[in-house]
């Protein structure tokens, strides 16, 4: 004899209580097993509720996985490339750091968050160009609220511009990055400056600005700088044997010479007793300091043991 519908009903909701995912694809698959294969009446009711509750499941799977976009992060830092779309960000991107990717004089050339390293002061730096945002993003609107997602994982923001755009064309990405309660260190782009004769850089905006152009070295050099800053950091190259390494420590603001010590080797940080200073934190070249003295963006640092 088959559970009475009403009991096996019961005992079914009870069994789906807190499952998801493939836990709950797994119990709705065995409670269908379990079912009597009637055609007509409340048991096929049943199966018919089942299979629509693992349609629902499966459909929620794919959401999440979708709204769960991710880029794996490398570098010191991840920057992300925000705009409204044909702002130039490819371009951006690709002039900044070498990697070959797809540009076009049309929107919505990028369809998913491309990632490249580029080496700013000898630390490696990560940018991730966000596909153009639309309005609603942040409801979901041209799968807006996995790049969002993507863009809430990132440590700043650079908002890019076109120069010959009005000042209103990035208030609708703006806005979309508002609503999703994303906030971030940011500054402004303004890219293609080569194609007009006076980029205005007073936007309202508040936001750091730089004038790029891909075709002008010196002021991809800026905008470099300006993300370097942007990332809140500094670079502190290790001394040893009476030479400074050309690759730097990328450091929070406020590290100690312990911390530097820590990041030459662990063993190095236990036995750290203080260190030799050449750099914008010293009162002057190769001073001696404590473990406590805290470094800043430049100094050279030769760490002292016992």
């Amino acid at each position: 004899m088959p559970m009475p519908h009403r009991t096996f009903a019961e005992v079914a909701k009870r069994r789906l209580v807190g499952k998801d995912g493939s836990d709950r694809v797994a119990t709705i698959r065995a409670l269908l097993e379990e079912l009597p294969g009637y055609r007509n009446g409340p048991y096929a009711d049943l199966r018919k509720w089942l299979e629509g509750e693992l349609d629902q499941t499966r459909m929620r799977a794919k959401v999440v996985h979708r709204d769960s976009l991710q880029v794996r992060r490398e570098g010191a830092a991840q920057i992300a490339l925000v705009g409204p779309p044909n702002a130039g960000k490819s371009s951006l991107l690709q002039a900044l750091s070498q990697i070959q990717i797809k540009t076009g004089d049309y929107a919505f050339t990028t369809l998913r968050p491309v990632p490249a390293l580029t080496r700013i002061g000898g630390v490696l730096v990560q940018l991730v160009e966000i596909p153009g945002l639309i309005e609603g993003a942040h409801e979901d609107r041209g799968g807006g609220r996995a790049l969002l997602g993507v863009l809430r994982n990132a440590d700043a923001i650079v908002f890019c511009r076109a120069a010959d755009e009005p000042v209103a064309s990035l208030d609708v990405v703006r806005a979309e990055v508002a609503a999703a309660g994303i906030e971030k260190p940011a500054m402004l782009a303004l890219t293609k400056a080569d194609e007009v004769e006076d980029a205005v850089l007073a936007d309202g905006s508040g936001l750091e600005t730089v004038a790029v152009s891909i075709l002008d070295d010196e002021s991809l050099d800026r905008l470099r700088d300006a993300i370097w800053r942007l990332t809140g950091l500094i670079r502190v190259y290790p001394r040893r044997d009476g030479r400074a390494d050309d690759g730097p420590f990328a450091l929070s603001v406020g590290a100690t010479v312990a911390d530097v010590a820590d990041r030459v080797h662990h063993d190095v940080g236990r036995a750290c007793t203080g260190a030799l200073i050449w750099g914008p934190s010293a009162r002057f070249d190769g001073q001696r300091v404590g473990r406590d003295h805290v470094v800043a963006d430049g100094d050279v640092v030769e760490v002292l043991r016992r």
